[in-house]
């Protein structure tokens, strides 16, 4: 009975409820992010820039990636990218022989070095520690800084957005020769990624997609 007490003084709190708990995220928790996967999360794999998203932005998983990313746990986004991998990897939906090369969409230096962390470096690190994929983290970089998303017009966001990325140095003055899959946390409108993805095919790369914990589209 003392052991069982001792042991549950010596837990940490979950993140997301504050319940005792030996993981990241407590079991109850676990389940109510679980809840929020989308039942066909391969629906917009398909076109010239396809999208592989895990679940729905919004209850507790929206309550996660902003844990994740303003509370600053980033075991959090480790935890997400696992499942995001293993849902992947279950659909199949790339040749299982190709090991495409990942890159996170980066922040720029400045929120990078405020917030500690780039949260989708985290959820990448997590999918590839699973898929087994290479991670180049400096893939792409974050040349300027750029406005909040929210609350822009198609046109507002195409213009805020344009020219913030370049090369990281590893992918300039090289032939890549394997295919790129980008990683986000978040997939809105696809604005951020069709310009990370013209940079990389101005070089000549391939990207076969993007993948993300969620998105408020409706899947």
């Amino acid at each position: 009975m003392l052991k069982n007490i001792v042991s549950i003084f010596l837990q940490e709190s979950c993140p997301l409820c504050e319940r005792a708990t030996s993981e990241e995220i407590c079991n109850y928790c676990q389940k109510q992010l679980k809840s929020c996967q989308f039942k066909k999360p391969h629906k917009f794999w398909q076109g010239d820039l396809p999208v592989f998203v895990w679940g729905t932005y919004d209850g507790k998983l929206k309550q996660a990636i902003a844990a994740l990313k303003y509370d600053k746990h980033p075991k959090i986004g480790e935890l997400l990218g696992v499942w995001l991998a293993d849902t992947w990897l279950n659909y199949a939906l790339i040749h299982p022989k190709l090991s495409p090369l990942m890159i996170p969409i980066p922040l720029h230096k400045t929120k990078e070095k405020i917030r500690g962390f780039n949260q989708s470096e985290v959820i990448a690190r997590g999918f590839c520690q699973v898929t087994k994929y290479p991670l180049n983290t400096n893939g792409l970089i974050r040349v300027r800084q750029t406005k909040a998303m929210f609350g822009l017009t198609v046109k507002e966001k195409e213009e805020n957005i344009k020219e913030a990325f370049q090369l990281g140095k590893s992918l300039q003055h090289t032939t890549l020769s394997r295919p790129v899959l980008l990683m986000d946390d978040i997939y809105t409108t696809g604005t951020t990624i069709k310009e990370a993805t013209r940079i990389l095919q101005n070089q000549g790369i391939k990207v076969l997609g993007v993948v993300a914990v969620c998105t408020p589209r409706h899947l």
